[in-house]
């Protein structure tokens, strides 16, 4: 009996060692796969303005028709968020509390942009409670910053210069425009490229 009880106990420990290895050689392996895999981020486009580029006299039409300037310098305004939206897409619609919840955070100053009928951007603007923020509907804003698809989002600094831009669909890219501009690329894929390329 008591022969039975010390190999139950022997192969009990034996059981709990061979399952810390493999718990270990697990770690290990995830985080290769966290090295490997690239970070998301919002996808550059070609066309149009480019990082970089100055947007002085960049502006827009607002809904209720006033001209409202999008670009130049605006000195105290840290960070100003384009956000290319419209009532006819899905994923816009549910990234817009995203942007108004990122632009908080991060202390930008929020315009969406669209090109729509009126009635559809009003009807939007009054289901995801956009009345406190300009809404420009103007499709040359869209031309000169080369917006082809959305959602799609344009940082620009203090002093009217595009710092990043690109498609969205998360928070995780929307973040990835603040983060290409503190790393001084034009997009989280340019670093990554980078990165590759010095590693061949």
């Amino acid at each position: 009996m008591l022969a039975t009880l010390i190999i139950s106990q022997v192969v009990s420990w034996l059981v709990i060692l061979g399952l810390g290895v493999a718990l270990l050689g697990l770690a290990r392996q995830v985080g290769i796969l966290h090295t490997r895999v690239a970070p998301a981020g919002a996808l550059s486009t070609g066309g149009g303005a480019t990082v970089g580029d100055a947007t002085d006299g960049l502006s827009g039409r607002s809904l209720s028709g006033r001209d409202i300037a999008l670009g130049g310098a605006r000195p105290g305004t840290p960070l100003r968020l384009l956000m290319f939206v419209s009532a006819q897409c899905p994923l816009c619609k549910g990234l817009i509390p995203v942007a108004k919840s990122f632009a908080q955070h991060e202390r930008a100053a929020l315009t969406f942009v669209g090109d729509d009928e009126p009635a559809a951007q009003h009807a939007m603007i009054a289901q995801h409670g956009l009345e406190a923020y300009d809404f420009i509907n103007d499709p040359a804003v869209g031309q000169a910053l080369g917006v082809g698809k959305l959602p799609f989002a344009v940082l620009i600094g203090e002093d009217g210069e595009i710092l990043s831009k690109g498609l969205v669909n998360s928070r995780e890219h929307l973040e990835s425009l603040v983060i290409a501009h503190e790393m001084g690329v034009r997009s989280v894929q340019e670093y990554i490229s980078g990165l590759r390329t010095a590693a061949a």
